[in-house]
């Protein structure tokens, strides 16, 4: 399930950076009907044109269309505020300190033995 999780997310993540590739392939493969039906210049053989403007065209629309989505996202972003406003003014609240404990800390620094191996001086010259 999680393998299948991915690939959807992988191919849903990928499949629009492949959109003017499949505009492209369209192209190479109706390129005779693009010609013949489509082409803007199809009455002036001289420039042969052979669909590119037909081509040129449909790429421009995916852009501006991939641009509008992209400009959409970015103003649909919340904007989070990451500061603060200065504290203006301080209140201290009176404790009762009656209820804290003293705690006792015990300490056995009489009974601690540094280990021997560290302290072995460096041999001499």
């Amino acid at each position: 399930m999680r393998t299948v999780i991915v690939y959807i997310w992988l191919i849903t993540t990928i499949l629009p950076t492949f959109s003017q590739w499949g505009t492209i392939a369209y192209y190479h493969i109706n390129k005779e009907y693009i010609t013949r039906v489509l082409c803007e210049n199809r009455d002036k053989p001289q420039l042969h044109c052979n669909g590119k403007c037909f081509l040129a065209k449909k790429l421009k629309e995916q852009q501006e269309k991939q641009d509008k989505q992209t400009s959409d996202r970015v103003q649909n972003i919340p904007v989070l505020q990451l500061f603060a406003s200065p504290i203006t003014s301080f209140e201290f609240l009176a404790t009762d300190y009656s209820l804290c404990q003293e705690l006792n800390f015990s300490y056995h620094l009489a009974s601690y033995q540094a280990p021997l191996s560290i302290l072995v001086p460096p041999p001499c010259a």
